[in-house]
């Protein structure tokens, strides 16, 4: 039998059974499982280049493995979701995605050993490890979407991508431990198959014990503005008759995060002017990189509370955040551009957390996977054109850049006001 609900595809209408966790366990230990995971692939991913290069690859052809795995990492996405709400297979998917990424990136470890197979073998486990991205994400963000809105979409999403921000710090920093005592740079990728058996062991507890995410759903809804909701009103209720197509209202919020992305430089960028500019050494870029890291936790955290609390309206702060990175981390100051790469952690923190809230809030329950793969594919094209765009710019003149920024801005906020002023669905009685 196919339905599509996040859980058990044999136990229809299973709303209203009490759960054998409470809804911030739920939360918490999926959190759990994203740091564990994070650990292996931000671990991985903060080696890649080196390690590719070590085996022999080109500058081109580490551009293209890692560009290619990214955009894998979005574009399937487009598959995986609807293919998640037609199957009601959200378990599986997360699992096999999840799976993917603990196998293939200690898999890596064994390269060198394969003469000239190795660098193939790297490039491969690389892309494989990418599509396990996109294959489990729009599910994992249904599953939890159902109980993050049993304490606040906006906090649940929040605590878990903070607690998804400590692996992004831990896993780099193990890797970067072994490889120090190794001296060679396999060791550093072979250890984080301890962190990805972690995740895999803890994600088969939350699947035993809480098979059907709908226990945490609410009663059916009602209908009010967004802006002046609160989430904790909202309800992903009505789920049976939601129309086959994702709303006009869920397209508009899309575009404009979209807008918002195109203008959110890349770090890539931001890093190159640090070093450029002389304002850090290259070996302390990465030192920079985790204070954006961790300013992109705490504007999680802010946010995600702030959205239970006064509604979406906190996410028009978006906008005035993406505009100012160009004009302060690109100053030839170093306290300047410092405090614009904590702004870009901001704004980053924004977009991957209390964002996804609002998504959830805006679609049916049967159609959440569907919709947050159109968005992640959304959000990767936008994000793949303001590479473009601000890599071009960058070096012709900074000043087109923060105006091309701004007007993307602009746009993001026009947007943004005509999808706050939508209806969005409120739980009866």
């Amino acid at each position: 039998m196919k339905t599509g609900h996040p859980g058990s595809p044999s136990r229809p209408g299973s709303r209203g059974s009490t759960p054998p966790w409470s809804p911030w366990r739920t939360v918490v230990w999926f959190g759990i499982v994203s740091l564990s995971a994070d650990m292996v692939y931000e671990g991985a991913r903060s080696i890649t280049g080196p390690y590719l290069a070590a085996l022999g690859a080109s500058a081109l052809v580490v551009g293209v493995v890692t560009g290619a795995g990214e955009a894998a990492a979005l574009a399937l996405r487009l598959v995986s979701g609807p293919l998640a709400d037609r199957s009601g297979a959200y378990w599986p998917l997360t699992i096999v995605g999840y799976g993917l990424t603990a196998v293939c990136v200690p898999l890596m470890a064994v390269a060198p050993f394969l003469g000239a197979a190795g660098l193939a073998f790297g490039a491969a486990m690389v892309l494989l490890e990418r599509t396990g991205k996109a294959i489990r994400s729009p599910s994992k963000s249904a599953l939890l979407a159902h109980a993050a809105r049993a304490v606040g979409r906006g906090k649940g999403f929040a605590v878990h991508k903070a607690l998804d921000q400590v692996g992004a710090f831990a896993g780099p920093l193990l890797v970067a431990g072994v490889i120090a005592l190794a001296s060679v740079q396999w060791p550093g990728l072979a250890v984080l198959a301890i962190p990805g058996a972690v995740a895999m062991v803890l994600l088969g507890v939350v699947r035993v014990r809480i098979p059907d995410m709908r226990v945490y759903d609410e009663p059916e809804p009602e209908v009010l503005p967004a802006a002046t909701a609160t989430p904790a009103d909202t309800a992903t209720a009505g789920a049976e008759s939601a129309p086959r197509r994702l709303p006009v209202v869920f397209y508009a919020f899309a575009v404009s995060c979209a807008a918002s992305t195109l203008g959110l430089m890349t770090f890539g960028l931001i890093g190159f002017h640090l070093a450029d500019a002389g304002l850090v050494r290259p070996a302390l870029v990465p030192v920079v990189y985790a204070a954006a890291m961790a300013a992109e936790a705490v504007a999680a955290l802010a946010t995600g509370f702030s959205y239970d609390r006064v509604g979406a309206r906190v996410l028009l702060v978006l906008p005035f955040l993406v505009a100012a990175v160009p004009l302060l981390a690109l100053a030839d100051r170093l306290l300047v551009a410092v405090v614009g790469v904590l702004v870009w952690g901001a704004a980053t923190g924004v977009q991957d957390s209390t964002v996804k809230a609002l998504v959830a809030d805006l679609v049916p329950s049967r159609r959440l996977a569907t919709a947050y793969g159109v968005f992640a594919a959304f959000q990767g094209g936008a994000a793949l054109l303001g590479g473009l765009v601000a890599g071009s710019l960058y070096s012709g003149g900074r000043a087109d850049l923060v105006v091309v920024v701004g007007l993307c801005q602009v746009l993001s906020l026009v947007l943004l006001v005509w999808v706050l002023r939508r209806p969005v669905r409120q739980p009866a009685g």
